[in-house]
C-alpha cells in the first residue's frame, strides 16, 4: 500500500471509531441524572491521533466525527454544542501538547475541562444569560474525571499498540 492510501485507511478506521464510540456513549444514561456529563469516550481517539499523527489529523478527524455523528444521530442545538466543545478542547489540547511540558493525562484533564467550558459558552449565548455559568462548577467534576481516566486509558492503550504490529498505524 501507498502512504496515501494507507494515511487515508487511517483516518478512515480513527473516524470510524470515534464515531462508534460516540454512539456506545450516547447509549450510556447520564450520570446522577446530571445534563451533559458524559464519558468523553472519543477523546481517546483524539488524543492517540494528537499523539501518533500530527495536530492537523487529531482536529480533522474530531471535526469530521462531530460532524458526521451530529448529521447522522443528532440535532442542530447538538451539533452546536459537539462543535463548541469538542473544538474548544482539541484546540487545547494540541497548544499543552505543542509546549512538551504536560503528560498525556494533563493534557486530557484539559481537554475534559475545556470540552465543558465550550458548551457552556454556547449555552450562555443561545439562551442570553451569563446565569447558567454557575453550572461549570459541577461540569468541571466531571471533566476533571472524565479526562484524567481517558488519559491513562489512551496511554495504556498506546503502549499496547507499540508492541504490535500492524501495517500503516503510526507509532
Amino acid at each position: 500500500m501507498n502512504s496515501r492510501t494507507q494515511k487515508t485507511a487511517v483516518y478512515g478506521m480513527l473516524i470510524a471509531l470515534a464515531m462508534i464510540l460516540s454512539y456506545v456513549e450516547a447509549q450510556v444514561p447520564a450520570f446522577f441524572a446530571v445534563p451533559g456529563m458524559k464519558l468523553g469516550l472519543t477523546n481517546i481517539v483524539v488524543l492517540y491521533a494528537l499523539y501518533r499523527i500530527g495536530f492537523k489529523s487529531a482536529f480533522f478527524i474530531n471535526l469530521l466525527r462531530i460532524l458526521l455523528v451530529g448529521i447522522l444521530f443528532g440535532t442542530g442545538m447538538s451539533l452546536a454544542f459537539s462543535l463548541a466543545g469538542g473544538l474548544l478542547s482539541t484546540m487545547v489540547m494540541m497548544l499543552l501538547k505543542k509546549t512538551g511540558r504536560f503528560q498525556m493525562f494533563t493534557v486530557s484533564l484539559a481537554g475534559g475541562i475545556t470540552h465543558n467550558i465550550g458548551q457552556i459558552l454556547v449555552a450562555m449565548l443561545l439562551l442570553q444569560t451569563t446565569a447558567i455559568g454557575w453550572y461549570l462548577l459541577i461540569l468541571w467534576f466531571s471533566g476533571l474525571g472524565s479526562g484524567l481516566v481517558i488519559g491513562l486509558i489512551c496511554g495504556e492503550l498506546m503502549k499496547h499498540l507499540d508492541k504490535t504490529k500492524i501495517e500503516g498505524m503510526p507509532r
